[in-house]
């Protein structure tokens, strides 16, 4: 399981300077879809160039002109970029086109998706999942873990966002995520560094009683 820094709502320097505080417990990191919309695709590449050995998240939310934008995040240096599954096939089908010929991957945001819908994206098998409750349902509307009320295909890749912390994390144990993505549980600490590895212990030791079950 990968932990998935968010970084969202500041400048470029202060995104680096978090990442480098806790870098040692987190394997992923994502350029915010707020930060990139403020200071474009250099941030991508900035963030890439700070941290050139971890997985680069370009949540950039595409919802049409995939091939340009999908494009543009990975020649920016994105090793994953990230389209809404209610965008029309067409837009998936080029987003997955154009990773593949970059060598790299497909986010698809299951915000607003029904049944009906995920299934039939969970086609895509080469794609990583993001269930997630959105910033402005939890500051506006108040929900929480609305992720976990929700069944999704075991056979696919899956991550979850969305005000994730020490305390709420425990819901997601049984779906066992390939991909934990956290932001102001980390970012807003006080000791981000200590907040990120306990973060890491606790997927290390979800990782642990996995294989130990499997021994079993």
């Amino acid at each position: 399981m990968n932990i998935q820094l968010a970084l969202d709502r500041y400048t470029i320097e202060e995104a680096i300077e978090i990442a480098k505080s806790t870098e040692d417990f987190i394997d992923w990191i994502e350029v915010g879809t707020s930060l990139i919309k403020e200071y474009g695709m250099v941030s991508v590449e900035k963030l890439k160039n700070a941290f050139p050995n971890k997985v680069i998240v370009a949540d950039i939310k595409t919802i049409d002109n995939a091939y340009y934008e999908f494009d543009m995040c990975f020649r920016s240096g994105a090793d994953v970029a990230t389209v809404m599954g209610v965008s029309p096939a067409a837009t998936i089908n080029a987003c997955i086109e154009t990773a593949e010929k970059a060598g790299k991957r497909v986010m698809v945001d299951l915000l607003n998706t029904n049944d009906s819908q995920q299934k039939e994206l969970f086609h895509y098998k080469q794609a990583i999942f993001c269930a997630h409750v959105s910033k402005d349902e939890q500051e506006i509307a108040g929900k929480q873990n609305i992720v976990t009320e929700q069944i999704y295909d075991p056979t696919v890749q899956l991550a979850v966002a969305g005000g994730i912390t020490l305390d709420s994390i425990a819901s997601f144990r049984e779906l066992q995520p390939n991909v934990v993505i956290i932001g102001s549980a980390i970012t807003k600490a006080k000791d981000k560094r200590l907040a990120a590895k306990q973060f890491k212990k606790v997927l290390l030791q979800w990782n642990g009683e996995r294989k130990h079950e499997n021994i079993r």
